[in-house]
C-alpha cells in the first residue's frame, strides 16, 4: 500500500488585526515526508501596521516597503498550493489568505486543508483538550524554531504532521479522514450526533443562555481557547457567543491572563488612538505587549473562523 506524505506548509504573518493585512508568507513544500522546496517574502499589506502585531513579529513598514503587494506574488502562491494538500495550524492562515485574496478581488487558489492543531489534538492525549499550539507542540516534540517567522513557522507546522505520522501510521491521506472524526474515537455516533444536535439547536436559540459568558463544545476545533467580545457587533453580543462555544470556545466576559482571543467589532479595530479603544482592547493590548499570547481579531474574521469549522463539521462522521 502507497504511502502518502506529500503536502504543502503554509504560514502567514499580518499588520494588524485585519487578517487580510498579510505582511509575509512562507510556504514549505514537502515529497516523501522531506523538505523538497522552500519559500516566503514580505508583502506589502497597503495597511497600517499595529504596534501589538510588530510586538509580535517584528515587522513594521521600513520592513515591507517595496515589497510586492498580494497580487504580485499571487500566481507564485498557487504554483505552491494549487490541486495539493495544504497544511496550517489551526484555520487562522486559511482565513488570512481568503480575506486577502478577496480584498484584491483575486480567486482563491484550490486545494485541500488540513489542520496541524487537529491532527495535534487527535494524536497526543496530552494537546487533547489544551497546549496544542505551535509553540508548546513543538517544544513537547522537541523541535525548535524562530516563532512568528512565517517561513519557520509553516515548517514547525510541517513537523507536527510528520511527528503525527511517524507515532501513529496514519499517512496525509489517513489524517484528513481522521480529523473529520471525534478526538476520542471510542466517543458512539449517537452522543457524537446528540452534540451536533445540541450546538446546533444553542446556535439558534432554542436553549437559553445566561448572558454572553458560555463554556466551550469540547469536540470544537478552538476548544481550550477563551474569547472575549469588544465594540459594537453587527449580531446579539448573546448570538456571537453562542458561535464561539459551538467552534469550541470558552466565551468570557472579561480579559484576563487566560484570555487567547479578542473579537473586536469590525468599526472599532481601525482606531488608531489607544483612548478610542474599548477599555478591554486597550488591557488585551497591554497584555500582548508582555508576552501573552493573545490572538486580536476583526467581527468579519471570526464570522469566517466559525465558517470554516462548521464546514469542516458538517463533513464530519
Amino acid at each position: 500500500m502507497s504511502c502518502n506524505q506529500d503536502f504543502v506548509a503554509v504560514d502567514v504573518e499580518t499588520a494588524n488585526a485585519d487578517m487580510g493585512s498579510i505582511c509575509q508568507i512562507g510556504i514549505a513544500r514537502y515529497e516523501g515526508g522531506s523538505l523538497s522546496q522552500q519559500w516566503n517574502s514580505y508583502v506589502d499589506p497597503e495597511d497600517i501596521f499595529d504596534p501589538v502585531n510588530i510586538s509580535i513579529h517584528g515587522i513594521d513598514e521600513g520592513i515591507v516597503r517595496g515589497a510586492p503587494k498580494l497580487p504580485d506574488i499571487a500566481s507564485r502562491i498557487q504554483e505552491e498550493v494549487e490541486g495539493r494538500v495544504v497544511v496550517c495550524h489551526t484555520h487562522f492562515d486559511r482565513i488570512a489568505i481568503r480575506r486577502a485574496y478577496f480584498k484584491y478581488g483575486l480567486s482563491v487558489p484550490g486545494c485541500t486543508w488540513l489542520d496541524s492543531a487537529c491532527v495535534a489534538r487527535r494524536a497526543w492525549d496530552e494537546f487533547a483538550r489544551r497546549g496544542y499550539g505551535l509553540q508548546n507542540v513543538c517544544e513537547t516534540l522537541g523541535y525548535k524554531f524562530a516563532h512568528h517567522d512565517a517561513l519557520e513557522d509553516a515548517k514547525a507546522a510541517a513537523h507536527v504532521i510528520l511527528a503525527a505520522m511517524s507515532h501513529t501510521g496514519l499517512d496525509v491521506n489517513g489524517w484528513l479522514t481522521r480529523v473529520r472524526k471525534p478526538i476520542d474515537l471510542s466517543t458512539s455516533e449517537r452522543k457524537h450526533s446528540a452534540n451536533r444536535l445540541l450546538n446546533s439547536q444553542s446556535h439558534r436559540g432554542s436553549i437559553s443562555q445566561k448572558g454572553s459568558a458560555q463554556e466551550g463544545n469540547p469536540e470544537g476545533p478552538l476548544y481550550g481557547e477563551v474569547l472575549v467580545f469588544t465594540g459594537a457587533l453587527t449580531i446579539p453580543r448573546e448570538g456571537a457567543a453562542a458561535l464561539a462555544a459551538r467552534i469550541g470556545c470558552t466565551v468570557a466576559n472579561a480579559v484576563t491572563k487566560r484570555t487567547t482571543m479578542l473579537v473586536v467589532g469590525d468599526q472599532d479595530v481601525r482606531k488608531l488612538g489607544g483612548h478610542e479603544r474599548s477599555a478591554k482592547h486597550r488591557k488585551a493590548e497591554a497584555l500582548i505587549l508582555k508576552g501573552q499570547p493573545m490572538r486580536i481579531l476583526a467581527e468579519g474574521d471570526f464570522k469566517e473562523l466559525v465558517r470554516m469549522a462548521d464546514a469542516r463539521a458538517s463533513e464530519g462522521v
